[in-house]
């Protein structure tokens, strides 16, 4: 063995190397120690694109690890405290959820494994109290644990959970100066997320198949100050010194416990989070239990009285990854705090100058609007416009400006007046949604029907101005309006052609006949608001695919398309499938036996995958579409179910 050889293995095997292998004269010296991983801070955050149709999808997170590139085992950053809380997804229409600021060793990692509970009680479904028309579940239902099934869990009774893997597009590069960020995004609009089976009606009850695979993605940010974030709930445990002008306070995040109690109660987290206040446009602090609301540029004058106390934060990211408050509500009861109705406005009179907001109940609470009233945009990018509201009370509702779909979360002057009065209303997402017409260089209208005519709306957008900076969901840099294909936002159109494309895909439309018709082009639009104008402007459209009722093959798949025929429809129609690797249709065969549901993937930009479903798509197999209409009468399928086993009804 050479003279290195043997030091190498002597280095390896021992702590101290006590021989002379460097040479001659060499004395005696201590191995050195190897150097300490190189760790950073960065955000973990949860979000999601939420559906119209369920008011809780609570979710248990109990764990998320990173996959380093290169492969090796995942490193846990983030674990639930004990109890682990349970997390409302529809809470977070667009919004990030801080699960808390981690330490995580420097390196890249080119995926996160996100685990969740999946024994009976760790996933709650509650349907909205006025789901979309055909829906299958009861306004305001609770489903029962026993009719959900969960895909993938693993594990022995009592210890059940659902590791979900999620593939990065681009690596994240976690380093120890740059602003760190990771945001998982739960897509519960996905067709497959959330699959309701009905058995033919002497089988029993609906089944609901929870399907994992798919609807969980990475959300990318390329600024965080762009990044809506829902109300934080914490404890304060300290404010910081006079030496530090009294600039900030420390909270261990809370998580109110679902479904809510009465009084509501919290799930404490060791993980702490600083928030600083706002000592440029100062930050609104309301002291719940005095009935005051001021405004600070620091936390001087409440040093003495804030720690212990709980407090609920409207915060802003900064470019460095630090919290600034907006919004404070401070009170010596969580109940208190919490007891502000959050969620998606079911409806708004101008009349009676009343809105009524869903509940984690799936209730709707209603809320009085008077004259002082304020309404605010979260804005975090413009920390200016973030903290002064946009308008003052109720001619914003006689304008139309506030309607059924947008997510709210509001402050009343007295938790235990009836009705509520709004304090205050943070809109945190102004959703428009429904049937694109009348598109042209100027804007467009969306036409959304509901199953009660009076939170139907018909509004025209106007189009962003070209040099309108946004960052757009994908976490790219834009100015201007751009446009893309549901879930493939890194294929947007942007640019001088972006207008004048979105008016062509929004042309097509697939006639059935019958009493279904024609089903044109669908879309979703995040509006902004315009100081300019004081109105709402559209600055993306994202072109969904229209969901079609249960069905049946009429001709099976042949060259990429088949006919099909669905319920209320005089005429069958021709459905194209794509088979392009990464933009292929999502194809799920679902088959129901003994009483079990399971979804089962089928990629068919393979050839295998292909064939299985050629296979299977013939004539008088039951499936359950949504597509986009193409300008040529066809219907392209970007969700396509097919089932086998015990068939659904028709």
């Amino acid at each position: 063995m050479s003279q290195r050889a043997l030091c190498g293995a002597l280095v390896s095997g021992l702590v101290a190397v006590l021989t002379a292998c460097g040479g001659a004269g060499s004395s005696s010296a201590s191995m050195p120690a190897n150097p300490p991983t190189q760790m950073a801070n960065m955000q973990l955050l949860i979000s999601d694109a939420s559906s119209d149709d369920w008011a809780t999808i609570g979710v248990t997170v109990l764990s998320v690890a990173l996959v380093p590139q290169g492969g090796g085992t995942p490193v846990t950053v983030w674990t639930a405290p004990s109890p682990a809380p349970m997390i409302n997804l529809e809470q977070l229409d667009q919004l990030g959820e801080i699960l808390g600021n981690v330490s995580v060793p420097v390196g890249s990692y080119t995926g996160a494994v996100l685990t969740v509970g999946a024994n009976p009680g760790q996933l709650l479904l509650v349907v909205s109290s006025n789901p979309e028309a055909g829906f299958a579940g009861t306004p305001g239902e609770t489903i029962p644990s026993d009719v959900i099934q969960i895909q993938g869990k693993q594990g022995s009774t009592g210890n059940l959970t659902v590791p979900i893997t999620v593939n990065f597009a681009n690596p994240l590069d976690v380093t120890a100066t740059g602003s760190n960020a990771l945001d998982l995004e739960f897509d519960l609009a996905h067709p497959a997320f959330i699959v309701a089976h009905d058995p033919p009606a002497a089988m029993g009850a609906t089944l609901w198949a929870v399907n994992f695979n798919g609807p969980v993605r990475r959300h990318p940010h390329a600024d965080l100050r762009w990044l809506v974030l829902r109300h934080t709930y914490g404890t304060v445990t300290a404010v910081a010194p006079e030496s530090d002008n009294y600039d900030s306070i420390s909270i261990d995040k809370d998580f109110p416990v679902l479904p809510p109690s009465n009084p509501e109660t919290e799930v404490t987290s060791s993980e702490q989070l600083q928030i600083l206040a706002d000592s440029t446009n100062g930050t609104i602090f309301y002291d719940l239990d005095a009935h005051t609301r001021t405004v600070i540029t620091n936390f001087s004058a409440q040093a003495g009285t804030l720690t212990g106390r709980y407090v609920r934060v409207a915060a802003r990211y900064q470019e460095n990854g630090t919290l600034v408050a907006v919004r404070i509500w401070a009170s010596s009861t969580f109940n208190t705090v919490w007891v502000s109705p959050e969620g998606h406005v079911l409806n708004v009179s101008a009349t009676t100058d009343m809105i009524t907001v869903e509940d984690e109940d799936g209730v709707g609470v209603p809320v009085q609007v008077n004259a002082n009233t304020q309404f605010f945009f979260r804005a975090p990018q413009n920390p200016a416009a973030d903290a002064t509201p946009i308008a003052t009370g109720t001619a914003f509702l006689a304008a139309e400006d506030l309607v059924r779909g947008f997510k709210v979360h509001l402050s009343v002057v007295d938790p235990l007046a009836s009705p509520l009065v709004a304090q205050t209303v943070d809109i945190e997402t102004a959703a428009y949604s429904g049937t694109i017409s009348n598109a042209s260089t100027t804007g467009f209208i969306y036409s959304r029907d509901f199953v009660r005519t009076i939170d139907d709306y018909t509004v025209t957008l106007d189009y962003v101005p070209g040099d309108m900076a946004e960052v757009d969901p994908s976490g790219a840099a834009i100015t201007g309006f751009e446009w893309w294909n549901f879930t493939f936002p890194t294929l947007a159109t942007t640019g001088s052609d972006a207008v004048s494309s979105f008016v062509a895909a929004t042309s097509g439309a697939v006639s059935f006949g019958g009493t279904l018709g024609a089903v044109s082009a669908w879309g979703l639009t995040d509006a902004q608001w315009s100081t300019a104008t004081s109105g709402w402007l559209a600055p993306f459209a994202i072109l969904e695919p229209a969901p079609l009722p249960l069905g049946a093959v009429v001709s099976g798949l042949s060259d990429d398309s088949f006919t099909v025929s669905v319920s209320g429809a005089a005429d069958p129609a021709t459905v194209t499938v794509s088979t392009e690797a990464g933009a292929a249709t999502l194809v799920y065969q679902v088959d129901r036996s003994n009483g079990i549901v399971t979804i089962s993937p089928i990629d068919i930009a393979t050839s295998g995958g292909l064939g299985t479903l050629t296979g299977n798509l013939t004539a008088g197999t039951p499936v359950l579409l949504s597509g986009v209409p193409q300008p040529d009468g066809t219907l392209k399928a970007y969700v396509l179910l097919y089932y086998t086993g015990t068939l659904p009804s028709m």
